[in-house]
């Protein structure tokens, strides 16, 4: 299957020719407060997200983050991190679970291995990268859970792995609903309280 390339506003970078970024090449990038990701040798750039998605960020560590930490069920993190898995070298989530027992998968500053869980949150520049390049990529690297939270519609996508490669149709919850990861069956996260009480509520 072609690799989606999503044309981005990104400025010139310093490096190989887009479809020949390695991990190596990526690790050389300046830090610069732009958050740069590999996916199939394709270099992607994204700027500072916005208060609201911070908020967002912050909301799921309080009611999934801490949580598992606490209760000893997993690792957690949020960008910028980068995470390394087949064809993807490296990503930066905005939300990233790694259960305990594969815990080990977490060294030398990042996180070596597909994880349980990734979350990421759209802002108006990135809908279709998240939704169509990572939907893509996280599903060829056999990442079994990926939700995508959407701001201006106050909803989570749960997508599961069906099969190597595709996931299922997303279930759709509305921000009247909760829902549980199935990696963290005991962590209830109602998706209202995502957006609630945010003093910028703008994507």
């Amino acid at each position: 299957m072609a690799t989606l390339v999503i044309a981005t506003d990104a400025p010139i970078v310093d490096g190989p020719p887009q479809g020949q970024w390695t991990a190596a090449d990526w690790e050389k990038l300046p830090p610069d407060g732009n958050r740069y990701e590999v996916i199939a040798g394709v270099l992607y750039m994204s700027t500072a997200p916005s208060y609201f998605h911070q908020y967002i960020t912050l909301q799921l560590v309080r009611h999934i983050g801490i949580p598992a930490e606490d209760q000893q069920l997993a690792r957690v993190g949020f960008a910028p991190i980068g995470v390394l898995m087949p064809g993807c070298d490296p990503v930066q989530p905005d939300f990233v679970v790694v259960l305990a027992a594969r815990a080990t998968i977490i060294h030398d500053r990042r996180i070596h291995g597909t994880p349980d869980l990734i979350i990421e949150i759209l802002s108006p520049s990135n809908r279709a990268y998240d939704e169509q390049v990572k939907l893509r990529a996280y599903a060829r690297a056999g990442l079994p859970e990926y939700a995508i939270v959407d701001p201006v519609n106050r909803a989570l996508r749960h997508y599961r792995l069906e099969q190597p490669g595709q996931y299922a149709p997303p279930q759709l919850y509305d921000h009247s609903q909760t829902m549980s990861f199935d990696c963290l069956p005991g962590l209830p996260l109602p998706v209202g309280d995502l957006f609630a009480g945010a003093q910028d509520p703008m994507p």
